[in-house]
């Protein structure tokens, strides 16, 4: 069961390790709190005592299940239906075969974490009746270009399956995938009629002929997710038949597409048409145009996008809908920014990433703005508007600070007063130990901390940040995502140990120019026991050390390195090599970026490492930028 406990996103097939001594110990499961919430405490307590006090009497082969106080099949019928969590799932599927038949029939969403760690026909096979599916290709690094745009991750295999089968899916989210118009028009042809929610979420590929089968055909389509995507722009037909069919629309988004051809009176028609829209995010379009849309989208309540070309005086005719509370304006500046001052305090969410705001600006911005749940802006906040945030926001719960031309360091305890934050982001020029212990002490219900150490300043105050990083983990008992991105001697092999050591329910981790040696890193895999996505740049481990430490993490499904100690075989990766377990290398090439001043540069971007389990072996599109790493071609 260890192996396929792996498979979160419910790709397993573990018929045949079931082994009753194993299932006794599966039996104590956790409920999230999603799953606590949806079934009668006093159902669940009786249910869950059943099972763990009477046990189950499991045939060998599994073929017969008896409970021994007599409580039928339908009462966990009943019970499963109830329980939403993909982990809780994975746990009860776990139990015996009937359970995991069950669970199948009964799973209405699976995430896919890696496309290629499964077949859509297997899919199928485990999963007939979802009706909400995510997918995820390329590695997260590709958001930073750090991937081959061809390294993989098509969608086209698994459109054709979904158009064939899963009759009763009405959501799709492809995440980091290559889509193609024949895909989008597959889909327009084969779900048009039942399809509600469609997201390309940082996919390429595609143009807006294929946006326009969609809109073209999809009438239900509640959603549509186009965020980020690079797409390629013939014209804006899609969002004027998006216009003329759909009643039903609730979020709109191709914010972050640079699509240009959008004519503002179809974003109004929209408006007046889909009395159920309630979030729309756009490309650049001008504020002033967007009058007539803002009077008759009324139940709007987020909106991001737009820009300023106009005179300040101009926008003061701008009027918001009065259930706005999530809002990102791009290109707003000093003289633009009155305009939120009459609804600031009704706002949740506020987006200042592409804002031309100064410290002292975000200072009077946030004032305003006590209800505040969630920020995102750039470092040029500083330590003062940290502080005004602190003092403003206690209802805060994430925030947001990414790497911006005016970098400015987090210092001092004054910036992390938000007691309630979930989650905290940040980009920093500078940091000490005592303002991550600082975290440690007060953000106790942190679940997700990154931080960035930007390397443009030449000395930074305290280094290495083995206490501090010690301090924060231990504060901070709620973590299950954790990122540490420093500069060389930013964490010795101390400090890599503290990390494996207090991190015991931390999933994901990113980990950048830390420890010493490779003995840090072993001494760092000795511990991270929830530990199942690793990645790590610029640091100094062996290949040899990279897999006894992928060995010894023994949760670990996921691994992505960018450089380290490369040796000339390659030899030392077989002591990583083990069944269901995928190894790709990405050699050494050199990438041409724009400088600072829009310069073309040419960069050296190190060898990767990818390894992944995976149920459905080798894949066969590699790209020649990519390499399989096989046993039997090592030597």
């Amino acid at each position: 069961m260890h192996l396929h406990r792996r498979f979160s996103s419910g790709t397993y097939d573990p018929f045949s390790v079931f082994r009753p001594s194993q299932i006794a110990s599966e039996l104590h499961f956790p409920l999230s709190d999603s799953a606590k919430l949806s079934i009668s405490p006093k159902f669940v307590f009786r249910s869950l005592v059943i099972l763990e006090l009477n046990y189950l009497t499991v045939m060998e082969d599994a073929k017969a299940i008896k409970i021994d106080d007599g409580m039928p099949e339908t009462v966990f019928g009943l019970v499963i239906n109830h329980i939403h969590d993909q982990r809780d799932r994975d746990a009860i599927s776990l139990v015996c075969r009937r359970w995991f038949e069950i669970d199948g029939l009964s799973r209405e969403h699976v995430t896919v974490a890696l496309s290629y760690t499964t077949t859509p026909q297997m899919l199928r096979r485990r999963f007939q009746n979802l009706i909400s599916l995510k997918l995820k290709a390329k590695p997260r690094a590709a958001m930073f270009n750090l991937i081959p745009e061809d390294w993989g991750g098509y969608v086209t295999p698994w459109v054709e399956e979904i158009a064939r089968s899963f009759s009763c899916l009405k959501e799709l989210h492809f995440r980091r995938m290559i889509v193609r118009d024949s895909d989008l028009e597959l889909l327009a042809q084969s779900r048009g009629p039942l399809l509600e929610s469609l997201k390309l979420d940082k996919c390429s590929g595609f143009s807006t002929d294929g946006l326009l089968h969609i809109t073209r055909s999809c009438k239900k389509l509640k959603t549509l997710f186009l965020e980020e995507s690079s797409i390629i722009e013939r014209d804006g037909e899609w969002l004027h038949e998006l216009a003329l069919n759909n009643t039903v629309l609730e979020t709109l988004n191709f914010y972050m597409t640079y699509l240009v051809n959008v004519r503002f009176e179809d974003l109004e028609r929209i408006a007046r048409n889909c009395r159920g829209l309630v979030s729309v995010k756009i490309s650049e379009c001008e504020l002033l145009d967007l009058v007539g849309f803002f009077r008759a989208a009324a139940a709007l309540e987020e909106f991001g996008g737009g820009s300023f070309s106009e005179q300040p005086e101009r926008y003061s005719s701008v009027s918001f809908p009065p259930k706005l509370c999530r809002l990102g304006l791009t290109y707003m500046g000093q003289n633009e920014m009155p305009i939120i001052f009459p609804f600031a305090s009704l706002l949740r969410r506020l987006d200042l990433l592409y804002a031309l705001l100064d410290t002292e600006d975000h200072c009077l911005l946030i004032q305003k703005c006590p209800n505040l749940e969630v920020i995102e802006t750039r470092n040029v906040i500083g330590d003062r508007g940290l502080e005004v945030l602190a003092r403003s926001c206690k209802r805060l719960k994430r925030l947001r600070i990414e790497r911006g031309a005016d970098e400015q360091g987090m210092e001092d305890e004054g910036g992390v007063g938000c007691l309630e934050l979930e989650y905290m982001a940040v980009y920093v020029s500078d940091i000490t130990n005592a303002s991550l212990e600082c975290i440690g002490t007060n953000l106790k219900n942190l679940c997700d901390f990154r931080l960035v150490l930007l390397d443009r300043e030449d000395r930074v105050s305290e280094l290495p940040l083995d206490n501090g990083v010690r301090a924060l983990l231990q504060g901070c008992c709620k973590l299950r995502r954790f990122a540490l991105y420093l500069r060389p001697g930013g964490l010795s092999d101390v400090g890599l140990g503290y990390i494996g050591r207090y991190s015991p329910n931390v999933r994901w981790m990113l980990l950048g120019s830390v420890g010493e040696t490779d003995a840090g890193l072993l001494e760092f895999s000795r511990g991270c026991p929830s530990l199942q996505k690793l990645e790590m740049r610029c640091c100094c481990f062996s290949e040899y050390a990279l897999a006894i430490a992928a060995l010894q993490l023994t949760s670990l499904r996921y691994l992505w390195v960018q450089g380290y100690r490369a040796s000339e075989t390659g030899h030392d990766l077989l002591a990583m090599v083990h069944p269901f377990w995928n190894i790709e290398l990405i050699p050494s090439r050199q990438v041409v970026v724009n400088g600072q001043l829009g310069e073309q540069v040419v960069v050296e971007h190190p060898a990767h490492i990818l390894a992944y389990y995976s149920l459905a072996g080798q894949r066969t599109d590699f790209p020649d930028t990519v390499f399989e790493e096989e046993p039997n071609l090592m030597f």
